[in-house]
């Protein structure tokens, strides 16, 4: 294994070991990695199968950088909604594709380590995927509409997930600070390494007695995402943040729902009856 190599150069690495294929060259994977990868997918298969258990709700490293009124309602409903069986197969495939890609890494000659080391911070823990080269390195799969806010570095502008917020959390407890997040576009099979400024991580530590504090109100927080315009009528929908929110019904108690070709669309006023489908 490399001991010199660093995240600058990780997806060119990469990329160049693939381009072996383009080639009557065999890209050469020892039968050790084979069998280590193998073992790993075997692992989140496994995982995957295990129903969790969602009756407790408790602050985690994954869920530290949602919005405050999420986790605020996350911590009195503890029956979120059903996942379909789409969805689910969109979960396995996403684990079984994180592996793929830290395999590659190895093999492109880079150090992966830490993979699924807990670590805590004030009490909060959570699982960091890797680190690679020395630095925390998240990896995340994404449609190609959400892997363009990886590559603009956006992502903090809009990061329902509370991704930034985790990477923060992880890298406190580690010491260190360049790390980032390795996405694979599952639509084009591209990679991208973000590795976002500091002044666009959250203070964790801030962060974490912002959220203990809040969800012991009596009161939720405000709204985490105001509803935005659908088209120039008048029509109002909700912001793609509260699109996958379990609580969205309870936030916006008069949501109409209409069925468009690339999925379900949530109005919160409508001015003209859209011309597709009403979901009653």
């Amino acid at each position: 294994m490399s001991t010199n190599k660093t995240l600058d150069t990780l997806v060119p690495d990469i990329y160049d070991k693939l381009a072996v294929l383009n080639t009557k060259d065999k890209l050469e994977i020892s039968d050790e990695e084979l069998d280590f990868t193998a073992a790993n997918m075997r692992e989140a298969i496994d995982h995957w199968c295990t129903p969790q258990n969602h009756d407790t709700f408790t602050l985690r490293m994954s869920n530290i950088g949602q919005p405050t009124r999420r986790l605020w309602m996350d911590s009195r409903d503890k029956h979120s909604e059903d996942h379909s069986p789409a969805t689910q197969l969109k979960f396995l495939y996403g684990h079984l594709l994180e592996q793929v890609v830290l395999m590659l890494c190895r093999v492109a000659g880079h150090e992966v380590t830490d993979t699924q080391k807990e670590v805590e911070i004030d009490g909060i823990k959570g699982h960091m995927d890797s680190k690679i080269d020395g630095e925390v390195v998240d990896v995340k799969t994404a449609s190609s509409f959400a892997f363009l806010k990886f590559v603009r570095g956006t992502l903090a502008e809009n990061d329902p997930y509370g991704y930034m917020g985790q990477l923060a959390g992880y890298e406190a407890a580690e010491n260190t600070s360049a790390g980032g997040f390795l996405v694979l576009n599952k639509e084009s099979g591209q990679l991208c390494l973000n590795r976002p400024d500091d002044l666009d991580k959250p203070d964790i530590r801030a962060r974490i007695a912002e959220v203990k504090a809040a969800i012991e109100l009596d009161t939720p927080p405000e709204i985490c995402y105001d509803p935005v315009p659908h088209g120039a009528k008048g029509n109002m929908k909700l912001a793609s943040g509260c699109t996958w929110c379990p609580h969205k019904h309870k936030c916006f108690d008069d949501l109409r729902t209409f069925r468009y070709s690339k999925g379900p669309v949530y109005f919160t006023k409508v001015v003209v009856e859209p011309n597709v489908e009403e979901m009653l």
